[in-house]
């Protein structure tokens, strides 16, 4: 980076040195061990603010400065955190809700409240805080909460701002995304395309199906569905539309695809660290469960491509003008040892930020092994790595500590119980009626806010309730996780719908429904796994029974994965109108049923989507032997 001696370019730069200490101070944090969690956290939100306010000015453009009141907002950030610094001692050995709060710790409360809830509009828009302004709301006009006791539990404890969520992004989400970033600079993206177009892109729709397997590497570098929108998008879109996809189709395929990176293992968004917390299990075993649902949602994806190749007839990119396989691997190949090394560091025992951390610092140490890639190695593309990853960190940063306001109202008074007995009273202890609710609030939730929020607050508001109804635990958080983060394929509020048709030039609505339709299966995915928690490779029968969750056996679970799977492909073949040859309208009816049985566990059910199938088949075999008979041969 080449200094600037301008106010822009001073500024520039200081934002550059804060971003840099941001992310040195967490690996070593990681590296040599964390402090106590208030001053760790404390530190983590203070980075975040200040960027932010430096960032995120109140006047837009990249050549405004901040103005005074950026500057004073972000003052005003920084004090409170700095005041818990200070006074640690008197912070740790005061006695939470009896001791009184002095005038400055009431001060500093209702001044970190404030400013939190302005940076997160700054950064993820009004959503989120409107959402904590009525939880607040809520708390001192309707629950009638002290309002003392409820600053004492949003600033002066562990419990509120400084809690589980502004923890995972301290200890988990910034080194995962400064990953991604590290991945991102020394060219793994284009290896996920080309690797991607060279496997599947001479296949029937092969652009489409390019698209699918390259978001789905590229999520395993990235939690965010928007971000791998912008990073596919441009190269899989106008393919998909070169070979005959429509522009609808081609935007709702990478919305998708993009979407499922954040339950894609082995790196999935940020939520799942949050979930991990919550249910006090390691962030492997997350991904363990994650693993057969994560699959059954690309295979759905997948057949939904290729169903709708085969029947507009769309042909794979000719052989000649792809990358050969042999050619990336050869040249770029090595690129996938820092996600390798990852899985190892995991699999060996060691923590998931420390996995994360050995694989992140292999990044540009493995691009010199290769001259292909040995131009990524300089030190300024180090630096702007590690600046990448600190702006990308500020808006789970920010919604963690915002979510943990209104986590704080649903705890201290109570609204989580209340909640979860209005919901099983609503549901008249029917499960799959609070199923619906809450994959309803999972999404409207996900609409305006992202996936860790959302998911958050439907832990504190949602998932007891179906817990009480008898659902596992881990098939309840995952239930939760999936349908806040299936919001960003869901009109009307879409992200990654939205960025998609900006780079198809294609129309919103056509754009949504087609994403709603290539990823109709994933809807159902969830339902799956509380039904059969095999899938999640579980044993349903020692829920109750043990305090462990005891893994199911293999036996059950690939029988109910593979009638999953079978699910998955018939329902998107019913969707797209062709199984082996374009289908009639009670045939479409027919594969969709069939699915729809598969999907459910059982014997019965099983054998009764088999028949279906099998009837639907034959007729379309019958179908095109007929019509070859009848056309006429050569010389006829």
């Amino acid at each position: 980076m080449k200094a600037e001696f301008t106010y822009a370019g001073m500024l520039r730069l200081a934002v550059a040195i804060i971003a840099v200490s941001m992310g040195v101070y967490h690996m070593w944090a990681i590296a040599f061990g964390a402090p106590e969690a208030i001053p760790y956290r404390g530190t983590h939100l203070l980075f975040a603010l200040t960027l932010t306010f430096l960032i995120y000015r109140r006047t837009a453009g990249p050549d405004r400065p901040p103005s005074l009141l950026d500057y004073g907002l972000l003052l005003l950030g920084a004090a409170p955190v700095l005041y818990l610094f200070v006074n640690y001692n008197y912070i740790v050995e005061r006695i939470f809700y009896v001791d009184d709060l002095y005038p400055s710790d009431i001060i500093m409360g209702v001044l970190l409240t404030a400013v939190i809830i302005e940076a997160t509009r700054r950064v993820i828009g009004w959503a989120l805080p409107l959402t904590a302004l009525i939880f607040l709301a809520y708390g001192l006009l309707v629950a009638r909460l002290e309002p003392m006791r409820l600053l004492d539990q949003l600033y002066m404890t562990t419990e509120g701002i400084f809690g589980i969520p502004l923890a995972v992004s301290a200890s988990y989400v910034l080194i995962f995304v400064l990953f991604g970033s590290f991945m991102e600079r020394t060219g793994t993206g284009q290896l996920f395309m080309d690797f991607a177009m060279g496997l599947t892109g001479h296949t029937a729709g092969g652009p489409g199906k390019v698209s699918v397997f390259s978001s789905s590497l590229f999520g395993t570098i990235s939690g965010s569905a928007v971000a791998n929108v912008m990073v596919d998008g441009p190269i899989s879109i106008p393919l998909m539309k070169r070979t005959g996809f429509r522009p609808a189709f081609a935007a709702g395929v990478e919305a998708v695809a993009s979407t499922g990176g954040q339950i894609m293992p082995p790196i999935m968004g940020a939520a799942a660290f949050v979930m991990a917390e919550f249910m006090g299990v390691s962030y492997l075993q997350v991904t363990i469960w994650a693993v057969i649902p994560a699959l059954l949602y690309y295979v759905a994806c997948f057949s939904a491509v290729h169903f709708e190749a085969k029947r507009a007839g769309i042909h794979g990119v000719p052989r000649a003008e792809l990358p050969r396989l042999g050619t990336v691997m050869r040249e770029r190949g090595h690129l996938f040892i820092p996600i390798l090394t990852i899985l190892v560091v995991l699999y060996s025992g060691y923590s998931a930020p420390m996995a994360a951390l050995l694989g992140t610092l292999a990044c540009f140490p493995v691009a010199a092994l290769r001259a292909s890639t040995r131009h990524y190695v300089r030190v300024g593309n180090v630096i702007e790595a590690m600046i990448d990853g600190a702006k990308n960190t500020l808006g789970v940063a920010l919604a963690c500590a915002c979510a943990g306001i209104i986590i704080a109202v649903i705890t201290i008074s109570g609204l989580g119980i209340v909640f979860t007995q209005f919901v099983v009273g609503l549901a008249q202890n029917t499960l799959i009626l609070a199923l619906v609710l809450t994959m309803a609030a999972g999404i409207v939730l996900g609409m305006g806010m992202p996936t860790t929020p959302a998911y958050i607050i439907m832990t504190a508001l949602l998932v007891p309730a179906i817990i009480k109804l008898g659902v596992a635990a881990p098939a309840a958080h995952m239930f939760a996780f999936y349908f806040a983060i299936l919001s960003a394929i869901t009109p009307p509020v879409a992200l990654a719908v939205y960025a998609a048709a900006g780079l198809a030039k294609a129309d919103i609505w056509r754009s949504g429904l087609s994403a709603v339709k290539i990823g109709a299966a994933a809807f159902i995915v969830p339902f799956m796994f509380v039904y059969e928690p095999a899938i999640l490779m579980l044993d349903p029968a020692l829920y109750g029974k043990t305090k462990d969750l005891v893994t199911a056996d293999l036996t059950r679970i690939l029988w109910a994965s593979g009638t999953a799977t079978a699910g998955c492909v018939l329902l998107a073949a019913g969707l797209q109108g062709y199984l082996l040859a374009a289908c009639s309208l009670w045939q479409r009816a027919l594969l969709v049923v069939a699915a729809l049985c598969l999907i459910d566990p059982g014997l019965w059910t099983d054998i009764a989507g088999a028949t279906l199938t099998v009837l639907v088949g034959v007729t379309q075999l019958v179908a095109r032997r007929r019509l070859t008979e009848m056309a006429p041969r050569p010389g006829e």
